[in-house]
């Protein structure tokens, strides 16, 4: 199944899951909707040609939804009732910490082993140096700053453009290096407003024409519009303008490393269940197929890369 935010590869490592577990002679169920289609019985038979050609697609052929009933036991009871109905031993969940969660406690009151696949855009995971759906989103970023910075040059504007990332500063991250952004404001680092209105007046004595600030949406100091207002109110040398690239980031063909990732992490997971792991999640780390235990994977932090801080810094000068 897969569950919570939608991610571009999901359907790439669907299909490596059901062909994979073909090649071991098991019979596989797709869940529609996640836990709400569990709970609702809604699976649906699986096998290599019900996967065929969908590899490239964004979004996920099985669904996703947030389920309610699913964080209270009575209904967590009505979704083991149904998996045991349908003869299903195990389950693979492509999704978040929130997915993982709910798999955890599942696991614990009805002994279904669960495998976890980090199917998110955030790359939040403690336990994979990169989750399904990162790289396409922080591309479709990149590539929606890029077309802003034309604008932005032509008429020596300050464009504050506002990207996904509610807890985790990643694609805030990799999106400002990329585009090269005079400044990135992440959830886990503090700007305030006159450190910020210093660097816009660093890069006028540079005879910087024009400015990007990457922002990620969880940042501390505010989402775009708002720190776009207090800036122009210390400092109305450029004309503002904000940009929130949004749910784009979300959709979208999956980029080739996205759908390798996907690929090696579906694969992994089948390897998993023949192994007789349980409760863990897959991922790569250092390019090797790891297994942390799903309770580190929701409670561990991931931090940002230091030295990708400090280097985005330099280079934003």
């Amino acid at each position: 199944m897969t569950s919570g935010g939608d991610a571009p590869g999901m359907n790439a490592c669907v299909r490596a899951i059901v062909r994979s577990a073909s090649s071991h002679r098991m019979l596989i169920q797709g869940i529609i909707r996640g836990y709400e289609g569990m709970i609702n019985g809604d699976f649906q038979p699986m096998d290599s040609r019900t996967v065929a050609n969908i590899i490239h697609r964004g979004g996920t052929i099985l669904k996703t939804a947030r389920s309610k009933d699913f964080r209270t036991k009575e209904g967590r009871q009505q979704a083991y009732e149904q998996l045991k109905v349908n003869h299903i031993d195990a389950v693979v969940a492509i999704g978040g910490d929130g997915t993982f969660t709910g798999a955890d406690i599942f696991s614990e009151e009805f002994g279904i082993p669960f495998i976890g696949l980090p199917g998110t855009i955030d790359n939040d995971l403690y336990g994979t140096d990169y989750t399904i759906g990162f790289d396409t989103a922080v591309n479709t970023a990149i590539e929606a700053v890029d077309k802003i910075r034309d604008t932005a040059d032509s008429h020596d504007r300050l464009f504050f453009i506002e990207v996904m990332g509610r807890d985790s500063g990643y694609i805030a991250l990799y999106t400002g290096i990329g585009v090269g952004a005079g400044t990135i404001m992440l959830p886990e680092t503090d700007t305030n407003y006159d450190e910020l209105v210093d660097i816009l007046k660093a890069g006028e004595k540079r005879k910087k024409l024009f400015n990007l600030i990457i922002v990620a949406e969880g940042n501390k100091t505010g989402g775009a519009y708002k720190i776009a207002e207090e800036v122009q109110k210390r400092y109305d040398h450029y004309e503002t303008k904000v940009a929130v690239i949004g749910h784009l980031q979300r959709g979208g063909a999956p980029t080739a490393a996205d759908r390798l990732l996907a690929s090696r992490l579906g694969y992994g997971a089948v390897d998993a269940l023949v192994n007789g792991e349980r409760n863990v999640m897959v991922g790569i780390v250092n390019q090797q197929v790891v297994y942390t235990p799903l309770n580190e994977a929701i409670t561990k932090e991931k931090k940002l890369i230091p030295e990708l801080v400090k280097m985005s810094n330099v280079l934003a000068r």
